[in-house]
């Protein structure tokens, strides 16, 4: 099976099957589980910030984050495709009580400007209209394709917003990607956020986790925020064992999986019908169009799970992801058998 779903679809390696056995453990909620303590203070050195959490999902990590931001009745801004809008079941709302004033990237990026942010900002406002309390980034941008956004343009929204008494939550899940495709430190890219999540699961190969990041002051509320949604989970080294496996190695080989993308991306435009950009594709991501082949994103994600291909679909769209467990064969029989199925209309 050629499973293209997306980078959370992993397999542990062998390393990690053994740290994990081997691996030193204690009760982390009382904060003595040695191996936790390692990967986040491993996590906290790489990102240059005073201190990290291991959180069970990356979802739990942005809402802990909304949550120790915000107070409820706040509005929070985000890209109009964001994750933290789209999907995570509305918990920005359920658990920390703000709305969600979504804004469109005017590129398609996905990755707003100052220029599109402040409009939707809302301070002094009358007593009947929510408050901004946060900007929340996205880098890489999963529906924008793995788009990334620079340190640069990163930095001067962190500014614009700091300037007006605002603080700004990086969803960095795959933020190792964009390090890769820029050339830059992931410190580099997230130097100015006040909060910073990224995923052990995706990309880089860890079964579960994710670790959120910020001032020492920051983490502490965080920590209770996990406790309180559920997240206090013990012996948690056997997972954090593999954590920091992944966070040492899986950095190391995500050229592969972008190469893997961009051949993907160069064959899919080749096809008949279906339309990439593929200079977009700059990471692990590809979405592609299928509205002139006819068939639905459905129809042709079905087609493809009969020949052992797993795909996304979403509307007039399909999504495939690269990963460790791809490899350019894998490419290449997808690419055939998307030819196959596409002649057969």
């Amino acid at each position: 099976m050629i499973d293209l779903r997306s980078d959370t679809v992993t397999k542990p390696s062998e390393a990690m099957r053994r740290a994990m056995a081997e691996a030193e453990v204690g009760d982390d909620v009382f904060g003595d589980d040695p191996t936790v303590n390692r990967l986040q203070d491993c996590a906290a050195e790489i990102f240059k910030k005073e201190a990290a959490l291991w959180v069970p999902t990356g979802c739990m990590g942005n809402e802990i984050a909304v949550k120790v931001h915000t107070n409820p009745g706040y509005e929070i801004v985000t890209e109009d495709r964001g994750h933290i809008l789209n999907y995570e079941l509305g918990a920005a709302a359920v658990i920390s009580g703000v709305t969600i004033r979504a804004v469109k990237s005017e590129d398609g990026s996905g990755h707003l400007t100052w220029d599109e942010i402040a409009p939707a900002i809302k301070l002094n406002t009358p007593y009947y209209q929510a408050t901004t309390a946060l900007v929340c980034l996205e880098n890489t941008h999963n529906f924008a394709g793995g788009s990334v956004m620079t340190a640069a343009a990163c930095a001067d929204v962190c500014a614009n917003t700091h300037a007006v008494g605002l603080p700004v939550h990086m969803d960095g899940a795959r933020i190792f990607n964009a390090s890769v495709a820029l050339n830059e430190s992931v410190a580099v890219l997230t130097r100015h956020c006040d909060s910073v999540m990224f995923t052990l699961s995706k990309g880089l190969g860890a079964p579960a986790g994710s670790i959120l990041l910020g001032t020492k002051d920051f983490i502490d509320e965080a920590r209770i925020w996990r406790k309180r949604l559920g997240g206090g989970m013990r012996q948690i080294g056997i997972l954090a064992a593999a954590g920091l496996i992944a966070l040492e190695e899986g950095p190391k080989r995500l050229p592969e999986d972008h190469a893997n993308a961009r051949a993907l991306a160069e064959g899919i435009a080749n096809i008949n019908g279906l339309v990439i950009d593929v200079e977009k594709v700059v990471t692990n991501i590809v979405i592609f169009d299928i509205t002139t082949t006819g068939k639905t994103s459905a129809e042709i994600v079905a087609a493809l799970k009969e020949n052992n291909i797993l795909a996304v679909g979403f509307g007039d769209v399909i999504r495939m992801v690269t990963h460790l467990d791809v490899d350019s064969q894998d490419v290449g029989d997808t690419l055939r058998q998307l030819e196959v199925i596409l002649r057969d209309k």
